[in-house]
């Protein structure tokens, strides 16, 4: 299958995204006192940068130049939940509810790319191990909602 500009294009915004959740995850990991929430948040970040990689190595591979950096509705994402946080009375239950909507967009983002006809297969095979992993982190952080 040809890899068009257009699933190049596709696959960025979902690098960005990643860049975007990494960033996130790092943030609110920062906020949490809460040791175990903390350690879950930083390895999310760290499986975000991973996933971030294996999607550009995959761009490349297909002689496309990957984007860098997040997305400005990352950055507007990360604004609100630091508004959030900030007059929450209870910032970690408040920080896992917007890490369940967060992993919800990025879920319904990775369906639509998925969907796409012209994905090679070995792209489709990354995305779709990545999207179960997310939709195992999204399951996480309703349990430590329910935990709290």
């Amino acid at each position: 299958m040809e890899f068009t500009k257009e699933v190049a294009k596709k696959l960025n915004n979902l690098l960005e995204k990643n860049y975007d959740a990494e960033k996130g995850y790092k943030d609110a990991a920062e906020r949490i006192e809460n040791p175990t929430m903390k350690d879950f948040l930083q390895k999310q970040a760290q499986k975000r940068y991973d996933f971030g990689h294996e999607i550009k190595a995959e761009i490349k591979n297909y002689g496309q130049e990957p984007d860098k950096g997040g997305s400005a509705a990352g950055t507007i994402h990360r604004a609100w939940m630091d508004l959030k946080a900030a007059v929450a009375s209870s910032s970690e239950e408040q920080v896992m509810e917007e890490v369940q909507r967060g992993e919800q967009a990025a879920i319904d983002e990775y369906n639509e790319v998925i969907s796409e006809t012209s994905l090679p297969p070995s792209v489709k095979t990354i995305l779709n191990n990545q999207k179960s992993q997310i939709v195992e982190a999204q399951q996480s952080a309703k349990n430590f909602e329910v935990i709290s």
